[in-house]
C-alpha cells in the first residue's frame, strides 16, 4: 500500500493526454508478450536515447569514473545503458507473470537464495540494499517469492495518473509475489523516511535502491572519487542492528533475470556512531562499484552522481 496521492491537485488537459498515452502504451506492451516487449523497448530506447542531451551526462560519469574506456567504448556502454532501460519498460507489465526458474524463454531465477532462507529462519528487520542495475523492479517480487516481501521508497512521477498506473503495476506484481500480505511504499522525503525508520522499528523489512546522489548526504567514494551519498541506510542499520543484504538483478537476456544475493555486510561497532554510518555507507558504495564495473552497461549512467568540480 502506497501513501495516497494529493486528491486535491488539479489534473490538467495535458496531463489526461499523457495518460491515455501511456495506457495505449501498455496495452501495446501487454499484448506483445514479455519478449517482444522487451525487444520492442530495447530496440526503440537504444536507437534514440544515445541521441539525447541527458546521454552528454553519461558520458562525462564514464569519463569519471572509468577513464580506461575510449569514446568507442563509452558510446557502446551508453547504447547498452539505453538498452537495458528500454527493456526495463517494455518488462514492467510482465513482471507478476513472469515464472520463476523457466527450463527455457523469459523468466527469472535465483543465485543466492540460501541467504534468503537464512533470513527467513532469523526473523526480525532486514534492509535489502540494490542500484538501478539490469530490471531492477524484479527484485521486490523476487524476493517476496522467497517469503521476504519488503517495504520500498518511490519518487512519485509528474503526472499524478500516470503515477497511479505505475504503482498499481508494482503492486499488482509484489501482492501476487507476497501472497496479499500488505506491503507499505513510502515516498521519498521526510514523511516516508520517517515512516520507513517505524516499519523498521517494528520489524519489518525495507528494500533501498542507494546509487543516487543526495546533495545533503555524506561524503562517501565512488569509482575514487568523492560522492555524496545517502546515509539512511547505514542509520537504520546500525541503530537497530539489523542485517543489510545486497543483491541486484542480472539481464541475461529480453525478459530474462537472475536475481544475485549476496551474504550480509559486517556492520561496525566502534562505538563512534558517525564513525561507522561512514564505514557502513562506504560498504555500501563498494558493492555497487564492483556490481557495476563487471556489467557497466546495465547500471543508469544518466544521473549525475558526482561533483560538477570533478567532471572532466
Amino acid at each position: 500500500m502506497t501513501q495516497p496521492r494529493d486528491e486535491t491537485r488539479p489534473i490538467t488537459r495535458l496531463m489526461r493526454i499523457e495518460a491515455l498515452a501511456a495506457r495505449a502504451a501498455l496495452a501495446l506492451l501487454r499484448r506483445l508478450g514479455p519478449v517482444r516487449a522487451s525487444n520492442a523497448g530495447g530496440a526503440l530506447c537504444r536507437a534514440i536515447g544515445p541521441l539525447l542531451p541527458v546521454s552528454r551526462v553519461a558520458d562525462t560519469n564514464l569519463r569519471l569514473a572509468m577513464p580506461e574506456l575510449d569514446a568507442p567504448a563509452r558510446r557502446a556502454v551508453i547504447r547498452a545503458v539505453w538498452d537495458n532501460l528500454g527493456r526495463t519498460v517494455g518488462e514492467f507489465p510482465h513482471l507478476a507473470a513472469l515464472p520463476e526458474n523457466p527450463a527455457s524463454g523469459p523468466g527469472w531465477d535465483v543465485v543466492g537464495a540460501e541467504h534468503l532462507a537464512e533470513q527467513v529462519a532469523r526473523g526480525g528487520p532486514v534492509i535489502f540494499m540494490s542500484g538501478h542495475i539490469g530490471n531492477w523492479e524484479m527484485l521486490p517480487p523476487g524476493v517476496a517469492h522467497h517469503g521476504l516481501p519488503f517495504a520500498s521508497f518511490y519518487r512519485a512521477a509528474g503526472n499524478p495518473l500516470v503515477d497511479d498506473m505505475i504503482r498499481a503495476l508494482r503492486e499488482a506484481a509484489m501482492n501476487k509475489a507476497a501472497g496479499g500480505e500488505p506491503v507499505p511504499m513510502f515516498a521519498k522525503g521526510a514523511r516516508g523516511a520517517r515512516g520507513a525508520l517505524a516499519h523498521i522499528a517494528r520489524g519489518g523489512r525495507l528494500g533501498m535502491l542507494v546509487d543516487q546522489k543526495m546533495n545533503d548526504g555524506i561524503e562517501a567514494r565512488l569509482f575514487g572519487h568523492p560522492a555524496m551519498t545517502a546515509p539512511a541506510l547505514a542509520a537504520m542499520a546500525l541503530r537497530y542492528r539489523c542485517p543489510v543484504i545486497p543483491g541486484y538483478v542480472e539481464r541475461l537476456g529480453p525478459a530474462r533475470l537472475r536475481i544475485h544475493v549476496e551474504p550480509k555486510l559486517d556492520l561496525p561497532d566502534s562505538g563512534d556512531r558517525q564513525a561507522d554510518i561512514l564505514a557502513l555507507t562506504q560498504a555500501v558504495n563498494d558493492r555497487l562499484e564492483r556490481w557495476v564495473r563487471a556489467r557497466p552497461g546495465t547500471w543508469l549512467w544518466l544521473h549525475r552522481r558526482w561533483p560538477k568540480s570533478l567532471r572532466p
